[in-house]
Order: C-alpha cells, then sequence, then structure tokens
C-alpha cells in the first residue's frame, strides 16, 4: 500500500466513523508546491458544503479525529490544515531518511509492487506486416507498448505481450504471384525482406499495364487459404524470413520478448463462427450480399464482418482474437497499443465483442498515440517520399550519437564508444518519444534528442554516469545508517521526491502514460544537480560524506529504475 492508498484509507475511516460516510470521491494528490506538504487532499473542500460546514473547520475536525486515532503518525510529521480547505500531510524525517535504507536494499525491485498480483494484462502492441519492412510508423506502438509491458510486470501483473502480425489476405496471393514470376516454387535462399517488399511494388506497377494479373494473384491467393502445399510453404518461408528481420529490431530497440506471435491467420478457422454466432443471435444482418452489425444505438455505423464475396475483415479477426484472448487467458485487461486512426475500428470491436458476449470483465482499453513527424511537421518520409525504414532510423540516431560521443570523450576505446553510442542513440530515440504524452504528435529534433541538457535520455544518462564516477572516486560502500546527518533542505527534497517514485510508477500504469516516469526522472535528475552544486559531498567530513555517498547512490538506482521501466539502459561511461 503506498502512502497515497494509506491516507485515502485513514480519511475514509474517520469519515465513516464520525460521519457514518462511505464511498465518497475525494482526492489526495501532491501539492503543487512542496512547502504545502508532501501530500495535499480535498475532502474538506468537497464534503463541506454537503454536510453545511465551514471547509476550514470541518478540515480542523477531521485533522483532531485523526491525531485521535491510531494512524502511523511515525510516517507524518504534521497534519494541517489551510485555506481554502485543504488537509496538508508531511512526512517524517525518519519516514524520508528511511527511504534511502530502502532503496539500498531493494535496488532493482525499489519502486514494484504486488498490487498487480493474480491479474493478468495481455498487451497487444508492434504488429508490422510480414514481408515488408518495419517503418517509422511502427516505432512508437513498439515501444509504448513496451514501456508498458515492463511497468505493469514492475507492478506484479502477469502481462502477455502479443505481437499480433499482419500475415493473411490479399496482399499474399499478390507476393506469392510475384515471386513465382521470378523464382519458381523453389524456395531461394537468402531472399531478404526488401526484396520481398521489391516484388508487391513491382507487381502493383505492372498491374497498371496488366489489369489481369490481378485475378492470377486472387488465384494465388485461394491456394494458399486452401493450404496448397507449395503456396503454403513458400508463406511460411516469407514469414520466417520476416520474423528474423523483425527480431534483430527488437534486439536492436532492446524490446521486451514477446510471449505471443499469433498473426492473423492464427484466426483463420474461427472466422466463420464469428459471423454464424452473430446471425444465430441475430445481431447481425445482411446488408447487399454482406453481413453487418448495426451500432446504431452506440452512435457508430455498422460493422462489416464479412464481405459479399464471403471474404472477412479485420473487424472479424479482431473479434475471433478477442474470443481467443478470452477463452485461453482469462485477462483483466487488454490494451491496444494503436495509433489514433484506429479508433472507430476499435470502438466497433469493442461493441460487438460485447454484444457477442465474446469476453466478460474484460477492460478492452485503447492505448492511443500520435504521429511521428519530422522537425518541419510533415510525415517522415525519404527524399523519394518513401516511409523511412526502422532499421535505416535506429542507424541513423546511433551514428549522430556516436559523434557526440567522439566529441565529448574521445579518449574511449573502439568497443566502448559502440557500445555508448547504441545505449546513448537508442535511449534517445525511446525518450523522445516516452517523455511526450502519447496523445500527441511528436517531432524529430535529432539535436534535442542527443542534447546532453534536461529533457533528454542522455541528460538522465549522464546523471546517472556522473553518480558512478563520485562514487568510484570515494571507494564508497553502503552500511545501515540512520541518517541524523542529512539536514540540508536540498537533501530533505531529494529525500521527498525519492519517497514519491513507487506512486509515480503506479499513477503511470493507471493512466497508461510512461511520460509520467519520464517527467519524475527529470525532476529528480535536476534537484541531484542542484544539490551537486551547492552542497560538498566527497570534500565533507567522513561522517556526513558517507550519508550524502548513500543518498547520490539512491538517486542512482532510482534513475536506474524509472529508465529501465522506458526501456532505456544506462552506462557506467559517457
Amino acid at each position: 500500500m503506498t502512502i497515497k492508498d494509506t491516507i485515502k484509507n485513514e480519511l475514509n475511516q474517520v469519515l465513516e466513523k464520525k460521519y457514518q460516510l462511505k464511498d465518497i470521491n475525494f482526492q489526495v494528490e501532491y501539492p503543487p508546491d512542496m512547502q504545502m506538504g508532501d501530500y495535499s487532499s480535498n475532502i474538506a473542500l468537497t464534503l463541506a458544503k454537503k454536510l453545511k460546514k465551514n471547509p476550514l473547520q470541518f478540515g480542523g475536525e477531521i485533522i483532531k479525529t485523526l491525531n485521535a486515532s491510531k494512524y502511523p503518525k511515525e510516517i507524518f510529521e504534521k497534519v494541517e490544515v489551510i485555506k481554502p480547505g485543504f488537509i496538508n500531510f508531511y512526512l517524517s524525517q525518519k519516514s524520508l531518511k528511511n527511504k534511502i535504507t530502502e532503496i539500498l536494499k531493494e535496488k532493482g525491485k525499489f519502486g514494484s509492487s504486488k498490487i498487480g498480483k493474480g491479474k493478468r494484462v495481455i498487451i497487444d502492441y508492434s504488429a508490422p506486416n510480414i514481408a515488408k519492412n518495419m517503418h517509422a510508423g511502427h516505432l512508437r506502438s513498439t515501444i509504448i507498448g513496451d514501456s508498458l509491458a515492463r511497468i505493469f510486470e514492475f507492478l506484479g501483473y502477469q502481462v502477455i505481450s502479443d505481437n499480433h502480425l499482419g500475415d493473411w489476405g490479399t496482399q499474399y496471393g499478390i507476393l506469392l504471384y510475384e515471386y513465382k514470376q521470378r523464382y519458381g516454387s523453389k524456395l531461394k535462399k537468402g531472399i531478404t525482406l526488401d526484396e520481398l517488399e521489391g516484388m508487391y511494388l513491382d507487381f502493383m506497377e505492372k498491374e497498371k499495364e496488366e489489369p489481369k494479373i490481378r485475378d492470377a494473384a486472387k488465384a494465388e491467393l485461394k491456394k494458399l487459404q486452401a493450404k496448397e502445399k507449395i503456396n503454403y510453404k513458400l508463406w511460411k518461408y516469407f514469414c520466417k524470413v520476416s520474423k528474423k528481420k523483425f527480431e534483430g529490431i527488437y534486439a536492436k530497440l532492446k524490446i521486451r520478448k514477446f510471449d505471443l506471435w499469433n498473426g492473423e491467420s492464427f484466426y483463420n478457422k474461427m472466422l466463420e463462427d464469428i459471423v454464424k454466432s452473430a446471425l444465430e443471435k441475430k445481431l447481425a444482418k445482411e446488408s447487399q450480399g454482406a453481413i453487418i452489425v448495426p451500432l446504431d444505438k452506440f452512435n457508430l455505423p455498422p460493422g462489416l464482418i464479412q464481405k459479399s464475396d464471403g471474404t472477412f475483415l479485420y473487424l472479424t479477426t479482431d473479434l475471433a482474437t478477442l474470443k481467443y484472448r478470452h477463452k485461453k487467458y482469462h485477462p483483466d485487461k487488454i490494451l491496444y497499443v494503436v495509433a489514433n486512426q484506429q479508433s472507430l475500428h476499435l470502438e466497433q470491436t469493442f461493441k460487438i465483442s460485447k454484444l457477442l458476449e465474446l469476453v466478460k470483465n474484460e477492460e478492452l482499453i485503447h492505448i492511443k498515440f500520435g504521429l511521428i513527424l519530422d522537425i518541419n511537421g510533415k510525415k517522415m518520409s525519404t527524399r523519394k517520399g518513401e516511409v523511412v525504414k526502422l532499421d535505416n532510423l535506429i542507424n541513423k540516431i546511433i551514428a549522430k550519437a556516436r559523434k557526440v560521443i567522439d566529441k565529448k570523450n574521445p579518449d574511449l576505446t573502439k568497443e566502448e564508444k559502440d557500445k555508448i553510442s547504441e545505449v546513448v542513440g537508442i535511449g534517445a530515440l525511446k525518450y523522445n518519444d516516452l517523455s511526450q504524452n502519447r496523445l500527441s504528435d511528436i517531432l524529430f529534433d535529432w539535436e534535442k534528442m542527443l542534447s546532453f541538457e534536461s529533457g533528454s535520455a542522455p541528460y538522465l544518462q549522464y546523471t546517472y554516469v556522473r553518480i558512478q564516477s563520485i562514487l568510484k572516486k570515494s571507494d564508497f560502500k553502503p552500511k545501515r545508517k540512520n541518517f541524523k546527518h542529512l539536514k540540508e533542505r536540498s537533501e530533505i527534497l531529494l529525500l521527498r521526491i525519492l519517497n514519491k517514485f513507487g506512486e509515480i510508477v503506479v499513477q503511470s500504469a493507471k493512466e497508461y502514460k510512461p511520460n509520467i516516469i519520464a517527467n519524475y526522472l527529470e525532476e529528480l535528475a535536476g534537484n541531484f544537480h542542484r544539490y551537486y552544486e551547492k552542497v560538498p559531498i566527497i570534500k565533507s567530513e567522513k561522517e556526513i560524506q558517507i550519508e550524502r555517498l548513500a543518498l547520490i547512490l539512491a538517486v542512482a538506482q532510482t534513475i536506474k529504475n524509472g529508465l529501465d521501466l522506458l526501456g532505456i539502459e544506462v552506462t557506467e561511461k559517457m
């Protein structure tokens, strides 16, 4: 239980015992100014009008009742009511200083919790198409989904990450036709994703001159759908080549391994039953030869689940996917990390899945996000107007990071520069996205991304490296202390910020926003640098030095833990 939860629990007990009130909606938040306390509640303001009381007087009554109870006084130094009626809670020095011991003991687990114990969440993200290169448009889904998977796992949830590949449909008939034109029915060893993608584009050009080849592609698709031996074998080969390339990109991006790679093809055998069930339950009807599910009562257009030619759609596949996930995993939540443009599609999917009772108590949540834009505010593309390939984007940021590292620390070995450039470059790429509200479009400002000033991953990584350097110079070894010498205002401020980390992680999960963690890390790092500039650490007296070193070690550990939740690594040198 977090301190926020403890305060809310204690206040609810006061309401129930003294005023016989239950289920009251009030807030416990961080005050806008730390001089006003560590936590603040609007409980008195929320209820004063209802109880016909003055908010200040009512707040005083609540505090008096709290003080008379057995609430954890060792946690709080002071509780007061201020105008117009906020109740502010100040953590005790002892409670704050105990946080250092907790951090140094828990290390990589600091900030984690078990609030998700016994709960399961499926996160659907990345989802590239087979036989096509991943491009800049896949970046946001991939790294936001990965961060959310890390955050939920950190909070004790069982996380199932699902890479729902686009691996079925008309484009594979096209690909099979074009492949056979070049290589017949044999597997061509060493074929690349670039070549496979090129075949699709070549077909589209040829079709302009020879429209009839579309019928030949449809014939190849029909064979594939019937699992005809040659076509099915070729398709499986295309899938294997694609997956290998995708895995290489995920490894470079340090993406958590996917638990499932169930593409659209996995659900083919379930699609007829989805349509049949919708018709039998009279939730679907025929319209001009197609099958639709009317959604007028939800102010949504009808959902098309079968075309007039008998083929199925993405919507049908997504309904089958939900049915499978419910039966196989019984998740508490299913998160779809998909761009804003898919809002209507997912609204229809969620409504129809509930109408058909394909899911029961699962929370179905669309984790929306905006576009990736270049520095001019336009969609990222090459000079030819093509979408930027993701591996090219990754290589570019690493190369730019290498130039920065060469300039800042030329004495490093080549191996060190290679490793650090990758960590810094990938970190910059991820942080540029995850530090911003996911609902916003994000700009690719290469210089800003790789800046060592606040607002970037290199800034946070450098803060960690700087602390490690101080610790190495002092040959510091942590010891159990009561930290009685930590009295400076800037030290207490750092402790108060450290105290919030676990709650920040919980808030990030509740709002599905990794940028909440990023904003916290900026605050922590900024206050560390101000502390370091004002207060002597190594040059202080031995007893004080040991305590201050322990404090900054706790800061470094918390920065490392927070960056890990964003999927960003740290290094010992930069």
